[in-house]
C-alpha cells in the first residue's frame, strides 16, 4: 500500500530518504575520503533512484531487485549513455553494500544488478605541436594592445592551459588551487587530488612564466580583496571547472575545428607525450595521481597506436 505523504515540491525527497542519502554522502566524504566531485556524483545518482522509488510508493530501504531494474530501464529510455548508467549501477552497489554493513537494511537488493558493458575507448590525444599551439592560443601577437581587463583574462587562460597540459592536472585540481599551493621559485604546484590525496607536481618553464605573469599583472585586477583562490572569472568569482571546460572548448574549437577538445584531452596528451619521450610509467603514474598503474597503462596503448600510424605514414613499404 502506498504510504500517506504530505504535499511536497516536485523533485523533493521525503525527509527520511533525504537523510539516508546524506548519511551515505557523509560516509563517502569523511570515512572513505573521496573527492567532493565524486561525492556529488554519488549523491545525484542516489537522489535520482530515491525519487524514482518514491513515485512507486517505495523507498531506498524497501527497494527490490525488480524495482532497481525498472529504474535502469527508465534511464535507458530517457537516453542516458551506457557509461552514465554503468556509473549509476556502481553508485547503487556501493550504497547498498554500505547500508547492509551499517545495519540499516537486512539484504542488498542490488546483488544481481549487472552493469551495461561500456566500450573502453582510447583517450583522445593532441600532437605536441597542437598542444603547444593550444596552450599559447590566448596570447595573440597584438596582446599588449588589448584593454587591461581583456589582457588579464588572456593571461589567466594561458596560465590555466599551461597547467592542464604542462603538469597534467585534472580540471578540478586547477579550479581548487590557492596561492599557497604555487611555488614559482621551485617550479612546483601542490594539488589536492582524488581520494583527498595531495601530491606535488613539477611545473614547466612555460607554466611557471605564465603563472608569474598572471600573478603580477592579471590576478590583482580579478581577485576580490583577501581571497586566497588562484583563478577568477570576469565577475570576480572563483574560476570553476565548468568555466575552464568552456574556455578550453572555445580555444580548441577555434584552433582545431571539428575536434572535441576538453581539459582531459590536455591531461591525456601530457601523459602520452611523457611516455613517448621515454618517461617511466611509474613516474607518470605518480605525476597523474593515479592510485593504480593499470589506469596509467591506457596511455601506453595510445603511444603504441601512434607508433603504428607513424610507421604507416613514413615507411616506404608500409
Amino acid at each position: 500500500m502506498t504510504p500517506t505523504r504530505g504535499p511536497r515540491l516536485d523533485g523533493e525527497l521525503p525527509p527520511p530518504q533525504a537523510a539516508f542519502v546524506e548519511a551515505f554522502a557523509d560516509h563517502l566524504q569523511l570515512e572513505r575520503r573521496l573527492s567532493q566531485h565524486t561525492v556529488e556524483a554519488y549523491r545525484r545518482d542516489l537522489r535520482q533512484l530515491a525519487l524514482f522509488l518514491d513515485r512507486l510508493g517505495s523507498s531506498l530501504s524497501e527497494a527490490t531487485y525488480p524495482m532497481l531494474r525498472r529504474f535502469l530501464a527508465q534511464q535507458h529510455t530517457l537516453g542516458y549513455a551506457r557509461a552514465s548508467i554503468a556509473r549509476r549501477v556502481g553508485a547503487v552497489h556501493t550504497f547498498y553494500r554500505w547500508a547492509v554493513a551499517e545495519g540499516r537494511i537486512a539484504e542488498d537488493p542490488s546483488v544481481l544488478l549487472g552493469r551495461p558493458k561500456v566500450v573502453n575507448r582510447l583517450p583522445a590525444v593532441l600532437r605536441t605541436g597542437e598542444a603547444a599551439a593550444l596552450a599559447e592560443a590566448p596570447m595573440p601577437p597584438d596582446e599588449n594592445l588589448r584593454p587591461p581587463r581583456e589582457r588579464a583574462i588572456q593571461l589567466r587562460d594561458r596560465a590555466v592551459l599551461e597547467l592542464l597540459y604542462g603538469s597534467g592536472l585534472r580540471v578540478g585540481e586547477v579550479a581548487s588551487l590557492t596561492l599557497d599551493r604555487i611555488d614559482l621559485q621551485r617550479c612546483r604546484v601542490r594539488v589536492h587530488g582524488k581520494g583527498d590525496k595531495e601530491r606535488e607536481v613539477p611545473m614547466s618553464d612555460f607554466a611557471t612564466d605564465a603563472l608569474g605573469e598572471y600573478l603580477r599583472e592579471a590576478r590583482p585586477l580579478m581577485a576580490p580583496p583577501g581571497s586566497a583562490q588562484l583563478f577568477f572569472n570576469r565577475k570576480k568569482n572563483p574560476f570553476s571547472s565548468r568555466d575552464m571546460r568552456s574556455m578550453v572548448g572555445r580555444y580548441g574549437g577555434t584552433l582545431l575545428p571539428g575536434r572535441r577538445v576538453t581539459p582531459h584531452t590536455l591531461r591525456h596528451s601530457f601523459a602520452t607525450h611523457l611516455l613517448e619521450g621515454g618517461a617511466d610509467i611509474r613516474a607518470v603514474q605518480e605525476l597523474l595521481g593515479h592510485a593504480s598503474v593499470a589506469t596509467t597503462q591506457r596511455y601506453t596503448h595510445v603511444s603504441r597506436s601512434r607508433l603504428f600510424e607513424a610507421y604507416e605514414r613514413s615507411h616506404p613499404r608500409a
